[in-house]
């Protein structure tokens, strides 16, 4: 066969995999008040989010795979148990927030909103292309459910506290999760806004550390090393808990930890794998932003059936 013909049989498997997994998509209403989905669902909605970033990143051949599938739990958590939100009404003021600081997990936040019901599962595949709202980094004024237009690291946790402290004025209910990696904490402004936060006593936010332990440069302990990570957030007054990032019951447990606390912000340390999910990808410094092949793309779905 000619490697141009296989290739265009490689893409094709790869839209396949996408539509067949949007199989498992419900109505946005249903999403919004439907129960929440238990642990055994949501292993599975994770899995499927998985199979998604892999098709979208090939489909592109660029893409930051890696810390979007070490974060595939935490984003299942909060949108498919733990958020309050309406697809149908995408800036309805009294959703809570998910703020993704590392606007490069782009993949997953997408997965998750499709899965949820914010747009059509067609057009994860148009990730990275012209016009898309699939953007390479997130764009809140083109993309239904983001947050916040990331690119430069560093500024997703000002962000969002100033989204928490918007709901004191406003006298909203609602609360704020902000997604940061580890490699993140690098940034000055991470720690700016630590302190903002306990200062000004924002209690409606949650920091949550995808600890994965690499970057783009390599890993984090070579790079810029922060540890005692945790310690270094209870010195800035948080409270912080540190859990498993793939145990989905060590997540949510957190979270209700986390709305328990009054006069102080909560972080949420979560100890995780970069490329969770596909053998190949796991802890391999070479996927933080490089898409599979259609070769490693077929086998890394294989492995997420």
């Amino acid at each position: 066969m000619p490697s141009s013909k296989r290739r265009l049989n490689k893409k094709s498997a790869l839209a396949a995999s996408a539509k067949s997994v949007s199989a498992e998509a419900t109505s946005s209403k249903e999403v919004a008040l439907a129960s929440p989905l238990s642990i055994e669902e949501m292993v599975r909605k994770a899995k499927t989010l998985r199979r998604h970033i892999i098709a979208m990143t090939a489909k592109a051949g660029s893409g930051h795979p890696g810390g979007s599938l070490s974060a595939a739990e935490i984003v299942t958590a909060l949108f498919f148990n733990h958020l309050r939100h309406d697809p149908s009404h995408p800036r309805w003021p009294d959703r809570d927030r998910f703020v993704l600081s590392k606007g490069h997990a782009a993949p997953l936040l997408y997965a998750a909103l499709a899965e949820a019901g914010y747009f059509p599962f067609q057009e994860l595949l148009t990730l990275r292309q012209l016009d898309s709202r699939m953007q390479g980094h997130t764009d809140m004024t083109s993309t239904p459910g983001v947050e916040m237009s990331a690119g430069a690291l560093g500024q997703g946790l000002s962000f969002g506290i100033g989204i928490a402290l918007a709901a004191r004025l406003d006298r909203r209910d609602y609360r704020v999760y902000v997604l940061l990696g580890d490699g993140e904490c690098d940034e000055g402004q991470v720690w700016e806004a630590a302190m903002a936060a306990a200062h000004f006593k924002v209690d409606n936010i949650v920091a949550i550390v995808d600890r994965n332990r690499q970057q783009i440069d390599g890993w984090t302990y070579e790079v810029m090393d922060t540890e005692p990570l945790a310690e270094k957030w209870r010195s800035f007054r948080w409270h912080t808990i540190e859990v498993d990032g793939h145990d989905l019951s060590q997540i949510l447990s957190a979270f209700d930890e986390a709305a328990t606390m009054k006069g102080k912000p909560t972080a949420v340390i979560a100890h995780t794998t970069k490329g969770k999910g596909v053998s190949f990808m796991e802890n391999n410094l070479d996927f933080h932003g490089k898409a599979p092949t259609p070769e490693e793309a077929e086998q890394a779905l294989k492995e997420l059936e």
